[in-house]
């Protein structure tokens, strides 16, 4: 039998000023210390992503030894995200998260101990990065099918805004942190700091209420998957947000560009690189700081394609900027890594706050719309799924680009691709009436 979902207080009256809406901290306490957990272990997963990287390159001096760290962890990462959905969808989602969380605890606790002892090696840092992305993507679809357990659906939208604070800290703090520790005291300190920090995580998920799927439970296995990619088929709505995500995330993914963008054309080398970055994080973070009329839309469709569209004119301007660089506009007499184009730098860094601001205000509609449109029987299996999307899209960005620039310029992928974000997002927009008309007050998949 389900167990009923924690009985949430009276709500207070609606904020009417601009800033994130912290009523989901008082209204559930679960949820507050759910999200001081997530944040706090974030910051330390972000730690062990980056010194992992740093570590594998110090033992083979190879940049595609470090780029496959990425790459052996996405097959288990999409595998476990879709499994992972399906126990949630099946289990009590406390338990599941608890029990995956235990396993990057105990692999980031084993990177610890090996590094401690001076026994690492690239194949362990391989496979135990495996096991932590696997075990994560578990995590991370099964809390979000837990929140709209703590929540009312009227404060799922400042659910989602604090998540974009969650991953602007993650990001912006975290590699910053990591290349520090590194420095000043080595990977073993690094990944013990991790350990520490995941801790918090246990705390959230160990204080909450049993939360066991409602409705109809079909055990994991291919009719569990085919369930939820049939629901997929009929939930046009929830298809549509995946679909615009894919085009954002592969016309407008132009991070590969940033180490030769930092090199040959604005100068500054790695530290362009990081600023570029660090600008997108930015953006994020700031507009869930300002999320305040964000919980206000109704029409969470047609908020969706606008933030997409307003992230692809941003993309076109961040190409027009690059393009400008390979003209020499404003250019020094030379452009190194030791000497760098300050004044188009800084209007890219402008460029790409807008692209992460416009990304994270369209996560905050697609989240919702995933939160409270998707029936509690599904939640887990349509976040797996989902996750394949978050997971695939950027990849096939970064080819995307990577292959363009090589063919043509540095500048061409984001111009281009940012004129086909705005199109597509606007057609498909046009070709969508349910989608156009959909209302929070009375979401439909």
């Amino acid at each position: 039998m389900s167990s009923p979902a924690p009985r949430p207080r009276r709500l207070p009256r609606l904020r009417r000023d601009h800033f994130i809406d912290l009523r989901p901290f008082r209204v559930s306490p679960p949820f507050a210390r759910l999200w001081i957990g997530s944040t706090l272990a974030g910051l330390g997963g972000q730690l062990t992503i980056v010194a992992v990287m740093l570590h594998v390159f110090a033992l083979t001096d190879s940049t595609l030894a470090v780029s496959m760290v990425a790459v052996v962890g996405l097959v288990p990462m999409v595998f476990a995200g879709l499994y992972g959905g399906m126990l949630a969808d099946a289990f009590d989602r406390r338990v599941v998260a608890l029990i995956a969380a235990s396993v990057t605890f105990a692999s980031t606790l084993l990177l610890a101990i090996l590094a401690w002892a001076g026994h690492e090696s690239v194949a362990w840092l391989f496979v135990l990065s495996a096991v932590n992305s696997a075990a994560n993507s578990i995590v991370g679809a099964t809390k979000s099918a837990i929140t709209p357990r703590l929540l009312p659906r009227e404060l799922l939208p400042a659910a989602a805004a604090l998540q974009g604070i969650t991953i602007g800290i993650m990001v912006m703090a975290g590699p910053a942190l990591a290349g520090v520790l590194v420095a000043f005291t080595g990977y073993a300190w690094t990944y013990s700091i991790d350990v520490l920090l995941m801790t918090s995580l246990f705390l959230g998920l160990w204080t909450l209420p049993g939360i066991r799927p409602e409705g109809e439970i079909v055990r994991p296995g291919l009719e569990s998957l085919r369930d939820g990619i049939a629901f997929l088929r009929r939930a046009r709505n929830i298809r549509l947000q995946y679909v615009l995500d894919i085009i954002a995330m592969t016309f407008g993914n132009p991070l590969a560009l940033f180490p030769a963008i930092g090199a040959v054309l604005l100068g500054g080398g790695a530290i362009t690189t990081g600023l570029l970055t660090a600008s997108i994080a930015a953006g994020a973070f700031l507009s869930s700081l300002f999320s305040g009329p964000i919980g206000r839309v109704r029409h969470h469709g047609v908020g969706i394609a606008r933030a997409i569209q307003v992230f692809g004119a941003a993309t076109v301007v961040f190409g027009l900027v690059l393009a400008a660089g390979q003209l020499g506009w404003f250019a020094p007499a030379v452009v190194d890594e030791s000497h760098a184009n300050l004044a188009l730098i800084v209007l890219a860094m402008i460029a790409l706050a807008v692209t992460g601001a416009a990304d994270n205000v369209s996560a905050i509609y697609r989240s919702t719309m995933m939160q409270a449109a998707v029936p509690d029987t599904m939640r887990g299996r349509l976040q797996g799924i989902f996750m394949v999307v978050v997971a695939g899209g950027p990849r096939v960005g970064a080819l995307y680009a990577g292959t363009l620039a090589t063919l043509t310029a540095l500048w061409v992928p984001p111009l281009l691709g940012g004129f086909v974000i705005v199109g597509l997002a606007g057609l498909l927009l046009r070709l969508s009436p349910g989608f156009r008309v959909y209302d929070a007050e009375h979401p439909v998949p």
